[in-house]
């Protein structure tokens, strides 16, 4: 009698913060190569399947404002806690507000005189995060405004465009903290740069969602549990509860959605909730479709394609799914060859490790 095969070992902490920053680049990537497609157009330039490798590209890839806002949430979340750590309180949404600051100069952006003036750090050295990469309209207003928002002096008051959430991984990978400070982190992040409540619950829904991952939780039970913390906030944002039932309950359904009612569904992506929405609905469904736990790095594949191939904000969307996949089973989802056609892949270790020095280390 054959014996059973023994589970995989779970990942540890470093791996996953590894997977789940270099996934969402990856999903990243490959997203904004058709960020402004319609899906008949993906279809045009790559046959029937659309877009689903990086050798299917011509003259490289990039990473989008996507990648370069994460890894700058990285950062100001590394000076909180290097401040923490040599026994020094911070603001850490100060913190934060100093990163993003640095980041509108990279984007060539200049500062007003009522902002201040953050000294540089190893991130802002790197030239590759200073090419402009379609940078989110909210995320530059708010930001150059100099003023410093927060949930109840809100820049952008109206906005729930996709930029708080397609930045918030990091939030969910800081060990040893509460659920309901990784929720506030989010969130009053979020709020430096767009006001509306979706927004900012859609960011600490996804930054809670990522924390469940890192400790262990599978997917849908980490999303079923964002979806009842969200339900049970004083407040709830309606689109996004609606957003986030739909996910769970269209990926049940054992077959895949075509990108016509993908966003007929769960929308483009444009904006936080929906941008959640389809990555989740992505990892999930490919799971359900067909269950690939012995292939993971197929699965980051399938997912990848589904997340990225509609008519919509492809690279948001994949740059979601692909940080869910790398923060559920570590650097062993990312496939090896894609990896290689990754753009600055020692910048983007260079901020995890740095993460991950400041927490585990």
């Amino acid at each position: 009698m054959s014996a059973e095969p023994s589970p995989a070992a779970a990942p540890s902490f470093e791996s996953r913060v590894y997977g789940c920053l270099l996934g969402g680049a990856l999903g990243d990537s490959l997203g904004y190569a058709v960020e402004f497609d319609d899906v008949a157009t993906i279809r045009s330039r790559f046959g029937a399947a659309g877009l689903t490798s990086f050798g299917q590209l011509d003259g490289g890839s990039h990473f989008s404002d996507d990648t370069q806002m994460t890894l700058y949430t990285v950062d100001g979340l590394v000076e909180a806690l290097e401040w923490a750590n040599d026994g020094v309180a911070a603001d850490e949404t100060a913190c934060l507000w100093l990163a993003y600051l640095r980041w509108l100069a990279t984007q060539g952006v200049a500062l007003p005189s009522s902002a201040p003036v953050p000294p540089p750090r190893w991130i802002d050295g790197q030239e590759v995060l200073r090419h402009r990469r379609h940078p989110g309209k909210a995320c530059l207003s708010g930001l150059a405004t100099g003023q410093m928002g927060t949930k109840f002096r809100p820049v952008n008051p109206d906005s729930k465009g996709c930029g708080t959430v397609m930045r918030s991984a990091p939030f969910g990978l800081v060990p040893h903290i509460s659920e309901a400070t990784v929720y506030k982190l989010s969130t009053d992040a979020a709020s430096l740069t767009h006001g509306h409540p979706s927004a900012l619950q859609s960011a600490g829904a996804f930054s809670v969602l990522v924390h469940q991952l890192s400790a262990g939780a599978d997917v849908r039970a980490a999303a079923e549990h964002a979806l009842r913390l969200v339900s049970a906030l004083p407040d709830p944002a309606p689109e996004l509860l609606e957003r986030l039932r739909q996910a769970l309950e269209l990926s049940s359904a054992g077959t895949l959605l075509s990108p016509e009612e993908l966003t007929e569904h769960l929308g483009e992506g444009w904006v936080a909730e929906e941008a959640l929405a389809v990555g989740l609905y992505a990892v999930l469904a490919t799971a359900a479709a067909a269950p690939t736990q012995r292939d993971p790095a197929a699965h980051f594949r399938q997912a990848i394609a589904v997340a990225l191939n509609h008519s919509g904000d492809s690279d948001s969307t994949a740059s979601i799914a692909g940080n869910i996949l790398g923060a559920l089973h570590g650097e062993a989802v990312l496939p090896s060859d894609w990896l290689e056609a990754l753009e600055a892949p020692d910048v983007i270790r260079g901020m995890a490790q740095r993460l991950i020095a400041v927490t585990a280390g």
